[in-house]
């Protein structure tokens, strides 16, 4: 199975997407991914698509701002075993362009295209050298700016069922 972009089974339309490949150092006790790991990949997905938009992790400590999480919501929909192929989708659906965002993710497998993982977070601008919220420096209001309205729109008709 093809997993691009444009498949229907993708929450919201346009989505960025980053493959990972499920490692042996991956699997917990119980022979699955532990569930820190989807945390992990959210993360590399999340630095993914800031890499892709032509930022680098440089362009936040030259700026002193970076993106803190304030709050995750998380649905662990599946098992993923050592070697499945899963494809991660992110999305910024909601947007100020000047202090918040919010991130929206979902993971499915590569051949089945199940979705195995799903989560929703808050994020906040702050100031790496104070700790305290600040208002986002151009390169970040420019990722987080406010979304294209047919996204917008998505994320609003999934929360209103």
């Amino acid at each position: 199975m093809s997993l691009d972009k444009t498949d229907p089974g993708w929450d919201l339309p346009e989505p960025f997407l980053h493959t990972v490949t499920v490692a042996d150092a991956d699997i917990d006790t119980f022979g699955h991914a532990n569930n820190s790991t989807y945390l992990r990949w959210a993360d590399e997905t999340a630095w993914a698509h800031w890499e892709a938009d032509g930022h680098t992790r440089r362009d936040c400590l030259d700026a002193d701002r970076g993106m803190a999480l304030i709050r995750t919501e998380a649905d662990y929909l599946g098992h993923c075993r050592a070697g499945d192929r899963l494809v991660c989708a992110v999305w910024i659906p909601r947007a100020d362009g000047k202090l918040r965002a919010e991130r929206w993710y979902q993971f499915r497998n590569a051949e089945t295209g199940e979705t195995v993982f799903r989560a929703r977070t808050k994020l906040v601008c702050f100031q790496l050298s104070t700790g305290r919220p600040a208002r986002m420096a151009p390169a970040f209001a420019s990722h987080y700016g406010p979304p294209a309205a047919d996204l917008a729109a998505a994320a609003d008709a999934l929360e209103t069922g």
